[in-house]
């Protein structure tokens, strides 16, 4: 019982959502997959972590589909299907007293290969709304069955489907800004830097008025896979494969020449070195390139508590990102 209690403990890491919800239990086979690839310990979490690519499709699905069943989208959410693929939808949650709304965008972690756009928003549609904003919460496919490519273009593709119907419902569709934590960190930046993908869709990037990044890691591909001792290597070799030259496309620092959306707020937890020297080069080239970027390492909090946290009444995290939001609106 106690092996099988640490699985879900560190699955429920990985997913970004709280133990003690009320989810649905992983299948037995699941559940076994992960056992027999993680024996108990203290490095458990590093290798559920480590293990993603390694377990199976089936197994990969359930771990989302149980990250989203102990998650129930704030009142008033409506899930809306921005293309046809099943992944391919959001919840949106727009305030019912403005007419037209900006409009902050959510992209979950999950490694790139699992997570869902309910266990990731916790409090932050209500919270957000509250500030007047419209709050929409996005899946997007997942590795293996889809290419980082495709997530960043779904990513694109769910900022154009908000702007074309942003009219029927209620949104400004030029007052965008876009929120990730984690892998979903990572695909926000390079929507943001890398011009391709927003134009794929049929977007101006000065459509995009902001980026926060809430602890990723991976803005130089290259440089974290190169890192001696990198726990979850397994996963960023699932994700980017060993071809340096993709792994370069792939990095939003090495993008960071203009054009770029031009306001940007990087929020990295303070006890994590990688996570605030990725955020800082991230920065720097920013900057170079015109746009405002700011850093801020978040005190007190794990890399999993900053997300959870993000539209708590008093929390550091929250503060920044509502005073980033209120200067760009």
């Amino acid at each position: 019982m106690r092996s099988v209690g640490l699985v879900m403990l560190g699955v429920s890491m990985i997913a970004g959502i709280a133990v003690g919800q009320q989810r649905q239990r992983l299948p037995a086979d699941c559940r076994q997959e992960i056992m027999v690839l993680c024996q108990t310990g203290s490095a458990m979490r590093s290798c559920v972590r480590a293990a993603l690519p390694k377990l199976s499709d089936a197994c990969r699905q359930a771990i989302s589909d149980r990250a989203g069943s102990g998650a129930a989208p704030a009142p008033g959410t409506r899930e809306l299907a921005y293309g046809p693929d099943a992944k391919q939808r959001m919840d949106l949650l727009v305030p019912p007293v403005i007419k037209h709304a900006p409009l902050l965008i959510f992209v979950h972690g999950g490694g790139w290969s699992i997570g869902d756009k309910r266990s990731g928003a916790g409090v932050k549609a209500a919270h957000f709304t509250a500030q007047g904003w419209a709050f929409a919460s996005v899946n997007y496919r997942l590795v293996p069955g889809a290419t980082v490519e495709q997530q960043a273009n779904d990513i694109a593709s769910a900022i154009a489907f908000a702007r074309i119907h942003a009219a029927e419902n209620g949104l400004d569709p030029d007052r965008i800004v876009v929120m990730g934590h984690s892998a979903g960190a990572h695909l926000a930046a390079l929507v943001g830097t890398d011009p391709r993908y927003l134009k794929a869709a049929g977007v101006p990037m000065g459509a995009v008025g902001g980026i926060v990044l809430l602890d990723g890691a991976g803005y130089d591909i290259a440089g974290q896979m190169a890192r001696p001792g990198n726990p979850v290597a397994a996963m960023y070799d699932a994700a980017f494969g060993k071809d340096v030259a993709r792994q370069q496309a792939l990095s939003p620092t090495l993008h960071a020449a203009a054009p770029n959306v031009t306001n940007w707020l990087i929020l990295p937890i303070d006890r994590r070195d990688d996570s605030k020297a990725q955020s800082e080069a991230l920065a720097a080239a920013l900057r170079s390139a015109g746009a405002s970027a700011r850093v801020v390492p978040v005190p007190g909090k794990s890399h999993l508590t900053l997300n959870k946290g993000l539209g708590d009444e008093g929390d550091f995290a929250t503060g920044e990102v509502d005073r980033f939001l209120a200067a760009i609106r």
